[in-house]
This record gives structure tokens, C-alpha cells and sequence, in this order.
């Protein structure tokens, strides 16, 4: 079954960052993945957080900057990183902003992020 997805459902976050998320849960698309295009302002940044899916992260522009338990991981444009499902990370961007795609297994859902 082909299916049209109309518009993105705007996901409210703090600081400037937009997440408009076209596949998921709050998109109305299921539990299964969620695909959301992401911008976020010069020097943007958020708490940590130990997530309870795998998320795949394709930088279109920018910086994308992963903090986690051996280092940091500075992603560029034209650059993925990959994080696992309980591993903590935490995740800022450069000072020229960042625009990307997320992709997550299960789905994003405020909950299976595991803020701190």
C-alpha cells in the first residue's frame, strides 16, 4: 500500500532546534521507525540522554557534535554516525548550526530517549 505523507508534525524542543518528524509516532506513522529533518542554531545543545533505540544521523550541513563514553565524535556534512540503543550521548553542534535527518529504530518517542 502507497502511502502520501501530507506534512511533517513539528516536535516542540528547547532552544531553537526544529524537529519535524515525517515517519513515527507523533507523525502518525507507528512505533516501527521514525524520520525527522532536524535544524539547529549556532552552538544548539541538549541534555543527555541514554535513548532505548538505535539512531542513525545523516548531517546535511553543518556540524554534529556526540558526546558519549569514549570520547566525542564531531560529524560533518556528508558524514553519518550511528549511536545504540543504552548508550549515553549527548548531542550539540557546531558554531555554524547543523541541518540533518535522524533515524531512529524503534521510533522516537519523548520516553525511549531517556533524558536525564
Amino acid at each position: 500500500m502507497v502511502r502520501k505523507i501530507e506534512g511533517p508534525a513539528r516536535i516542540p524542543v528547547p532552544g531553537g532546534k526544529v524537529i519535524d518528524e515525517h515517519v513515527g509516532r507523533v507523525a502518525g506513522g507507528g512505533d516501527a521507525v521514525s524520520i525527522a529533518h532536524m535544524t539547529a542554531p549556532p552552538g544548539w545543545e541538549e541534555p543527555a540522554q541514554t535513548p532505548s533505540f538505535t539512531e542513525y544521523t545523516v548531517v546535511l550541513r553543518g556540524t554534529v557534535v556526540v558526546e558519549h563514553d569514549e570520547g566525542v565524535t564531531r560529524v560533518e556534512a556528508g558524514q553519518s554516525v550511528v549511536t545504540s540503543p543504552g548508550e549515553k550521548v549527548r548531542y550539540s553542534v557546531g558554531p555554524e548550526g547543523a541541518e540533518y535527518i535522524a533515524v531512529c529504530l524503534p521510533a522516537f518517542s519523548p520516553e525511549a530517549a531517556g533524558r536525564d
